[in-house]
Formats: structure tokens, sequence, C-alpha cells
């Protein structure tokens, strides 16, 4: 990878009942695929993560969290 690429964490399933639904945080996975994550809402806050991986097995929450690309989302026309 060479640029970074940008998504958002699309919550359908508030599982702690901290973040609520919808779009709770907007990343970024760096060229040296480690991976930033700010976090929406009152109490926004950031954290960085060595992969990918580590960031979808502390957040994913089992797939009630997605993570949705913004380079797919161009590529459909749905920005």
């Amino acid at each position: 990878m060479s640029t970074p690429r940008l998504f958002t964490l699309e919550r359908d399933t508030d599982i702690t009942g901290v973040s609520g639904t919808g779009t709770v945080a907007d990343g970024v996975v760096w060229p040296d695929e480690t991976v930033s994550i700010r976090w929406r809402g009152a109490r926004p806050s950031t954290v960085f993560w060595d992969s990918l991986d580590d960031a979808e097995f502390v957040h994913g929450h089992q797939g009630a969290t997605r993570f949705v690309w913004a380079d797919t989302l161009k590529e459909e026309g749905t920005e």
C-alpha cells in the first residue's frame, strides 16, 4: 500500500452502550499498515493500532461494527 486508506466505523448494534449506532468513528490505515481511529461523540478520542486486524479484534464486536472504506464508496458512486 502506498497511500493512506480512509474508512468509517459503522455500528449496527451498540454492545457496550457507549458509542451508539451509525457512524461512530473515522479512521485511516497508513502506508506502514498501522491504524488510527478517531471516535466521534460527546467524548472523542484517538487510538492507534499496529494493524487493522488488531483494531477489528477490539472494536469490531464480532460483526456488530463494520469497516466501510471510502475508496469503495467512490468506486460505487455513493460518496
